[in-house]
């Protein structure tokens, strides 16, 4: 059985008041996963684990994302908001059939986002970005999209055409052969440069090829984009890090907080970890 880590020796990077973690999934006992997904993580870490890893690394605020686990079902996604409370926000998995009504029970709820995730186990691709973009737009919300960025020249004019404030997720997730190169990253620029794109700093282990503890790789476009648009960054956990299977691949959440946040420039924390969140996700 994998055994995880809520607490230890905090980060050396002090996180400001309000800092906000935009990126982790959460788990209630019964909701079981449904086809199409993954399964739920091994122990079912919910509410009272992550409240010791806020404690452990000075997270105040969180943004719960629904797991791939429950597909299209919010339930638990909801559920879990209402354990957590006025710290919490949502993105959750809507379609270009959710009715107006079920948006507005989700808005109640704490949802401000939803997800798009066009890679295995994902319920909405990026076939129903448009669609989905068309819902968010009109209730306010924004939209995080995850793919696999390689092919990120490709997306441009999609993407050019969202209309709500959106994010690229994962750092880009670049899994091709290569690593990103000066078109991918300007192409993000470019992106930002319109206006509503926002980029996360997330996992960057599951894109790695450099790999920890540096991730070398990810750290060169991270600093890149970190320098050039600090009001346009986030930053999120990843919690609880539904990839690893063994304890031993199991990541140390505060060696993550100071390897990931010194790509960061320490006067831009307080934008990047408090808000930036607040903009997009209404705290």
């Amino acid at each position: 059985m994998i055994e995880r880590t809520y607490s230890g020796k905090p980060p050396k990077t002090k996180l400001p008041k309000g800092a906000t973690d935009t990126q982790m999934h959460m788990y209630l006992p019964g909701y079981p996963a449904l086809p199409g997904g993954p399964p739920v993580p091994e122990g079912t870490p919910g509410p009272a684990e992550y409240r010791k890893v806020m404690d452990w690394l000075g997270i105040d605020r969180v943004v719960i994302t629904q797991g791939n686990a429950h597909q299209a079902d919010n339930a638990c996604l909801v559920a879990s908001l209402a354990e957590m409370g006025d710290c919490a926000r949502g993105v959750a998995v809507i379609t270009g059939e959710t009715n107006g009504k079920e948006m507005q029970r989700l808005s109640d709820a704490g949802v401000r986002g939803a997800r798009i995730m066009d890679l295995p186990g994902g319920a909405i691709g990026l076939s129903g970005l448009k669609a989905v973009d068309k819902k968010a737009h009109d209730h306010g919300w924004c939209v995080a999209v995850q793919f696999d960025g390689s092919n990120l020249l490709d997306h441009m004019p999609l993407l050019q055409s969202v209309t709500s404030r959106y994010i690229i997720d994962h750092h880009g997730k670049f899994f091709g052969e290569g690593k990103p190169g000066r078109a991918e990253i300007d192409a993000v620029k470019s992106l930002i440069e319109r206006g509503n794109c926002w980029f996360k700093f997330a996992a960057c282990y599951e894109s790695s090829k450099d790999g920890g503890p540096a991730y070398e790789d990810i750290a060169t476009v991270a600093r890149e984009l970190a320098a050039y648009a600090p009001e346009r960054i986030i930053w999120g956990t990843n919690w609880p890090h539904n990839l690893a299977k063994t304890t031993e691949d199991y990541p140390n959440d505060a060696a993550l907080v100071d390897t990931v946040l010194s790509w960061v420039r320490e006067e831009d924390l307080k934008t990047i970890l408090v808000d930036n969140p607040a903009e997009l996700f209404g705290f």
